[in-house]
């Protein structure tokens, strides 16, 4: 059971949305470890088990369980802090959707714009009021690089990645004289629950290799705390992002679509298989090669 949270607490407090895994968990363990004490939230019974864990850092943690695409849930969650100053707010509750827009439920692609971008910024608006207020405080909003890149197959939530990355820049441009920082996260593919709960595991970027959750974090808290405007994680995203700012968007568009279409799960998987049957008959071949040479063609070879 939760306890009232204490508005007289010495320690610095921080909200996370998003909380019950992946990004969200790793940034809330950051606070945590950095002393802060936490409201965390999430539409899952499985944040009030997270929140137990991150106890075990001695700091004090409060859960919430809300769907954050709802004003009701949003307001659930900011009466929860019970009017203590928030000295950070790490806004990354966020989810996707796969396929082709026209095959989508509308309903579950408006779920991923009340989550993404209509709860978020209604939760920025409540806590960036009153750091404004008192002069203080630090907000990251988990982005994306997928805000970069037209989302074929993943039009919306590129789309709400997008929006989100241009309103932190805007959002940190007008509090630049509040004394309230405001950091962009922008990660790219992260080894999360995203796109087993997106259906995109029968997608090529659903099964490649991904960045861990933990390093996202890491990097996003500490450029949260440095005032940084933004951070893209890991230098491979870093790459895209720069080769995505000078690429025609239907050159983009067309990339996305051969990593996010369904199907190229088994694409991929076919030609990683026909990649390492060509390594491996190679090396046969060189094998050959090298013993059909003989000993006496071989001597003088130095082995280093």
């Amino acid at each position: 059971m939760n306890t009232p949270l204490s508005t007289t607490a010495s320690r610095p407090f921080a909200i996370v949305t998003g909380a019950s895994s992946g990004i969200g968990l790793e940034l809330a363990r950051c606070a945590a470890q950095r002393g802060y004490d936490l409201l965390i939230a999430a539409d899952e019974a499985q944040v009030h088990e997270r929140a137990q864990e991150l106890r075990a850092h001695g700091t004090e943690v409060h859960a919430v369980e809300a769907d954050l695409a709802t004003t009701e849930g949003v307001e659930k969650l900011f009466a929860a802090a019970e009017g203590r100053a928030v000295d950070a707010l790490l806004a990354n509750a966020g989810h996707g959707l796969g396929k082709g827009f026209l095959d989508q439920d509308f309903g579950a692609a408006r779920h991923v714009l009340d989550t993404n971008i209509t709860g978020t910024l209604l939760l920025l608006q409540k806590v960036g009021r009153q750091m404004r207020e008192r002069r203080s405080g630090r907000i990251l909003i988990t982005g994306s690089i997928a805000g970069y890149m037209p989302g074929t197959y993943q039009a919306v939530y590129n789309g709400s990645k997008a929006f989100l990355d241009s309103f932190a820049y805007a959002l940190r441009e007008e509090l630049k004289d509040s004394g309230v920082s405001v950091t962009c996260l922008m990660p790219g593919p992260t080894d999360t629950k995203f796109f087993e709960r997106a259906d995109l595991l029968d997608t090529k970027v659903g099964t490649m290799k991904k960045d861990e959750a933990a390093m996202v974090a890491r990097q996003g808290f500490e450029a949260m705390l440095a005032g940084k405007p933004g951070v893209v994680t890991g230098l491979k995203n870093k790459l895209q992002v720069a080769a995505a700012t000078v690429t025609p968007g239907t050159a983009l568009a067309r990339q996305h679509a051969k990593q996010a279409a369904p199907g190229t799960a088994q694409v991929h998987q076919a030609n990683k298989a026909k990649a390492l049957a060509g390594a491996v008959g190679g090396i046969a071949l060189l094998s050959a090669w090298w013993l059909l040479r003989g000993p006496a063609s071989r001597r003088g070879h130095v082995t280093v």
